[in-house]
C-alpha cells in the first residue's frame, strides 16, 4: 500500500434549535446511536464526526452515555471531532465577531467535554464567502470542508478534485477539502460496491489521491426509508465490510491525518456559493421552474453535461429577499448582536452578558432562515425558537441595566426611529417593560413585530402564503413508490389529501394593522382565500409618521391620504404604549367619508405561534366562554371583545373595541415541502374586525382597539418552577 487512496469520511449530525424533543430522540434512536453501534465494531476504520452544538447539548443532557462513548473513541484515535460554529449559523449571515465567538466557544466546549483537539470545522450548509476564511483561521481552524461544486465554480475539473487546496484571506491561510458529489449521491442510496468501484477507478487514475465524503448523518436512519435500508438490511455494515476488504489499496482516515500525509494540490480562491441544490433553492420560484425545464431539455438533448459546469444558481443571502420574514428575523438578530457589542464596548461583563451572548448564538441557528427540501422557514416552531432566544438575550441585557420585565422593576417606556429592517427607510420602535413593537410606516403602517417579553414570544412571527416552485408538483399529485430508497430530493409524498385545493397566495404580509377596504357584499370565504377585491390604496401604502412622547406614555401617529373606490380619504392611526403596560392602544380616524360609500373597513390582525387543533387553544368572548378552537373560521356580529387563548403557552391575547364590531377569523395555512413530504402548516390566526362605515355629520368615523397581552398563567408557572428549584 505504497500509494493508497485516502478516503476521508465526515458525518455531519444536526438538529436545529427549537426542534421538538421527540424529533431529537427519534433521530438519536434511528441514526446517531445505531450508527455508532455499527461503527464501533470496525476498529480498523477512522472517521470524523461533526455534531452541532444544539444537538450536542441535547445529547449531553439526555444521553450522556453516548457522549462518553464519543469521548472514548476520540481518546483512542478512532474519531476526529470536527468543530464548527456553536449553534450552526450560516456564517455569511452573522457578524465577523459572532463567527469567531461561535467557533471558539464551541471548540472550548468540545475540548472540555470530549478531550478533543479541534483543528477543523464544518461550514453550515457549506455557504461560503471568501472573506470568511480569515475569520476561521482567527478562530483557530486549519481546515474546512466544502462541496466539489464550490471548486468547479472556481474552474476546476472533476479530475482536479482528488485532494485538497489552500486558500487565504488577509494573508491567513486555510486548507479546504472538496466533498465529493458522486460519493454524496452513492452513499447510502446505492449498493456499497458502487462506491468501491468509483474509488477504485479514482485510485487507478491518480495513485495516492484523496476523496472526501461529507454529508448529513441523518441520511443514515432518519431520512424516509433509510433506517430499514441502512441498518435492518445491513447497508452500513456491508459498506464498512467493503472498506475493510479493500484496505490493501484504500485507507479510511480523518481530515487531519490526510492533510498531514498529503501535500495540497495548489492554491485556490473559491467563489461564494453553497452546494448545488442550495443555490437552486435560493432562486425565485419562477426561476427555479425555468431552470428545471431548461435542465431537462438539455439533458434530453445530451448537452447538459457540457454546460452544467458553467451554470450558477442563486445567492444564499437572497433567501432574505425571497422570504422577507426571514429578513425581519435576521435584522432582529443584528439588533441584538449590535446591542450586545455596545454593552461589551462599555466594559460591562458578567454572567448576564455571557448568558445573553449564548442566547444570541442560539438565535442565529440557520434552519429557520431559509427553505429548500426541508421545512426550514415554513416551520413555526423553528421561527418561534429563534425569536425566543433573541428576546431572551434582550431580556438579559435589560436585566443587566435594571430594565427587566419583572413586576419589581421600575416601569419605563420609550420610542425611537431607525432603519430596523435594513431597507434604507425608517421604522418605529415602541418598547416598555412588557412589550417591544416594531412598526413599518412606509409599508401600510403595519406592526411587523410584537414581542411579549415575559414569555419571549413574537406574536408576529408568521409566514405569508406565496408561490413555490414545487407547487406544480403538488398540482400533479404524489409519485408512486417503487419500493426502493431514494434521496429526499427525488420524492413526491403527500402527508395530507387534497393539498392541491389548499394552495392560496397573499398579496401582503401576514402582520397587524393591514388596512383593507372591501366591497359591501364581500364574503368571509373570499377574505380567507385572499381573493376579496381590494378597493383601497392603504394595505401597502406609505404613511407619514410622527413620534410623540409624554410622561409614561409614547405614541406613533401615522397619516395617509389615499383613494377608496374612487374617493379620496384621509386616515390617521395611532399606536400608543404606556409604561409598564402589556396593552397597545390602536386608534383609527377616517375623514372625508361620503354618505353613500358602501364598503367594509377591515384592519387585519395576524397572531403567530398560537397553533390550532387543540381544545386548550381557543377563541373566547368577553365572559371567557370558548368560541371554538383557534383554527376555526368565525363570523361574529355585534361584539366588542374577542380573545385568543393558548393555555399551553400561558397567554391570552385580547381585542377590545369601543364600538360594536363584526369579526371574521380564519387560519392562515401554507402548503410547504419537508423531508417527509408536502404538508399543510398553520402559520397564523387571522382576526379581521370589519365595519360598514357610517360617517358622522363631519364625514368622520373612528374606532379604538385595545390589544392586551395577559401572561399571568405563564408567569405563575415560572414562579412555581423557580420555587421548586430553590426548595
Amino acid at each position: 500500500m505504497t500509494h493508497p487512496l485516502r478516503l476521508v469520511l465526515v458525518f455531519h449530525n444536526h438538529q436545529p434549535v427549537g426542534n421538538f424533543d421527540g424529533v431529537f430522540e427519534q433521530a438519536y434512536q434511528d441514526s446517531y446511536l445505531p450508527f455508532l453501534d455499527v461503527f464501533e465494531r470496525y476498529e480498523q476504520l477512522r472517521i470524523a464526526i461533526h455534531t452541532s452544538g444544539s444537538l450536542m447539548e441535547w445529547l449531553d443532557a439526555n444521553h450522556p452515555e453516548y457522549v462518553d462513548r464519543l469521548a472514548g473513541m476520540v481518546a483512542s484515535g478512532r474519531i476526529e471531532i470536527v468543530g464548527g460554529a456553536y449553534f450552526e449559523p450560516i456564517l455569511a449571515m452573522i457578524p465577523s465577531r459572532d463567527r469567531v465567538g461561535q467557533i471558539t466557544s464551541y471548540s472550548k466546549w468540545l475540548q472540555d467535554r470530549l478531550g478533543a483537539t479541534i483543528s477543523g470545522m464544518w461550514v453550515p450548509e457549506r455557504v461560503w464567502e471568501q472573506s470568511m476564511a480569515s475569520d476561521l483561521v482567527r478562530a483557530g481552524m486549519s481546515y474546512t470542508i466544502l462541496d466539489d461544486f464550490h471548486f468547479k465554480n472556481a474552474g476546476l475539473t472533476e479530475q482536479e478534485l482528488f485532494g485538497y487546496y489552500v486558500t487565504e484571506d488577509d494573508a491567513r491561510v486555510l486548507n479546504v477539502l472538496p466533498g465529493s458529489e458522486p460519493m454524496r449521491y452513492k452513499i447510502p442510496f446505492q449498493p456499497p460496491e458502487e462506491s468501491i468501484n468509483y474509488l477504485k477507478y479514482v485510485a487507478e487514475q491518480q495513485p495516492g489521491a484523496m476523496v472526501v465524503f461529507g454529508d448529513d448523518g441523518e441520511k443514515f436512519g432518519t431520512w424516509p426509508g433509510t433506517k430499514e435500508h441502512v441498518y435492518d438490511h445491513g447497508w452500513l455494515a456491508n459498506f464498512f465490510d467493503a472498506l475493510v476488504a479493500n484496505s490493501e489499496w484504500l485507507k479510511v482516515t480523518t481530515p487531519s491525518e490526510a492533510i498531514a500525509s498529503v501535500p495540497p494540490l495548489g492554491k485556490l480562491y473559491i467563489p461564494e456559493g453553497s452546494y448545488r441544490e442550495m443555490t437552486e433553492w435560493a432562486l425565485p420560484a419562477a426561476k427555479i421552474n425555468e431552470y428545471e425545464d431548461v435542465h431537462h431539455e438539455l439533458e434530453d438533448e445530451g448537452k447538459w453535461h457540457r454546460v452544467s459546469q458553467f451554470v450558477r444558481g442563486g445567492y444564499w443571502r437572497n433567501f432574505k429577499v425571497k422570504y422577507p420574514e426571514t429578513n425581519t428575523m435576521y435584522c432582529r438578530m443584528q439588533m441584538v448582536s449590535q446591542r450586545l457589542q455596545q454593552v461589551v464596548e462599555r466594559g460591562e461583563t458578567g454572567e448576564l452578558v455571557d448568558q445573553a451572548r449564548l442566547e444570541l448564538y442560539r438565535g442565529q441557528c440557520n434552519c429557520a432562515y431559509w427553505h429548500g427540501a426541508f421545512g426550514g422557514a415554513y416551520l413555526p416552531h423553528l421561527r418561534n425558537a429563534v425569536y425566543q432566544h433573541l428576546i431572551a438575550a434582550d431580556n438579559l441585557l435589560d436585566q443587566a441595566e435594571n430594565r427587566a420585565w419583572q413586576a419589581d422593576q421600575q416601569p419605563w417606556v420609550e420610542i425611537g426611529a431607525g432603519d430596523f429592517n435594513s431597507d434604507g427607510r425608517s421604522e418605529a420602535r415602541l418598547a416598555n417593560n412588557r412589550l417591544m413593537v416594531l412598526v413599518n410606516p412606509v409599508e401600510g403602517g403595519q406592526i411587523y413585530e410584537l414581542d411579549v417579553k415575559s414569555i419571549c414570544h413574537n406574536l408576529q412571527a408568521a409566514l405569508t402564503r406565496r408561490p413555490e416552485a414545487y407547487h406544480r408538483s403538488v398540482l400533479r399529485g404524489p409519485s408512486s413508490g417503487d419500493g426502493g430508497v431514494s434521496s429526499i430530493h427525488d420524492q413526491v409524498i403527500f402527508k395530507q389529501e387534497g393539498l392541491d385545493q389548499r394552495l392560496g397566495y397573499d398579496a401582503w404580509k401576514r402582520q397587524c394593522l393591514v388596512d383593507h377596504f372591501f366591497p359591501a357584499g364581500v364574503t368571509p370565504e373570499e377574505v380567507a382565500r385572499g381573493s376579496a377585491e381590494e378597493l383601497g390604496e392603504f394595505v401597502l401604502g406609505t404613511y407619514e409618521s410622527k413620534l410623540r412622547r409624554s410622561e409614561g406614555r409614547v405614541q406613533l401617529q401615522m397619516t395617509r391620504e389615499g383613494r377608496v373606490a374612487g374617493h379620496l380619504l384621509h386616515i390617521t392611526k395611532g399606536v400608543t404604549l404606556n409604561a409598564g403596560a402589556a396593552v397597545l392602544e390602536i386608534a383609527y380616524l377616517i375623514e372625508n367619508l361620503p354618505n353613500d360609500l358602501h364598503i367594509h373597513f377591515a384592519p387585519e390582525f395576524n397572531f403567530a405561534g398560537l397553533p390550532s387543533g387543540a381544545d386548550d387553544r381557543y377563541f373566547r368572548d368577553g365572559e371567557g366562554n370558548s368560541q371554538g378552537q383557534l383554527g376555526q373560521q368565525l363570523d361574529l356580529a355585534n361584539t366588542t371583545e374577542l380573545g385568543l387563548v393558548d393555555q399551553w403557552l400561558g397567554i391570552d391575547v385580547g381585542l377590545d373595541f369601543d364600538r360594536p364590531t363584526a369579526i371574521w377569523t380564519y387560519p392562515v395555512e401554507t402548503v410547504s415541502q419537508s423531508e417527509g413530504g408536502f404538508e399543510l402548516v398553520h402559520q397564523s390566526v387571522a382576526v379581521v374586525p370589519h365595519w360598514h362605515l357610517l360617517p358622522d355629520i363631519n364625514g368622520c368615523w373612528s374606532v379604538t382597539v385595545k390589544l392586551s397581552v395577559d401572561t399571568q398563567l405563564a408567569e405563575q408557572r415560572m414562579e412555581e418552577v423557580a420555587a421548586a428549584a430553590t426548595a
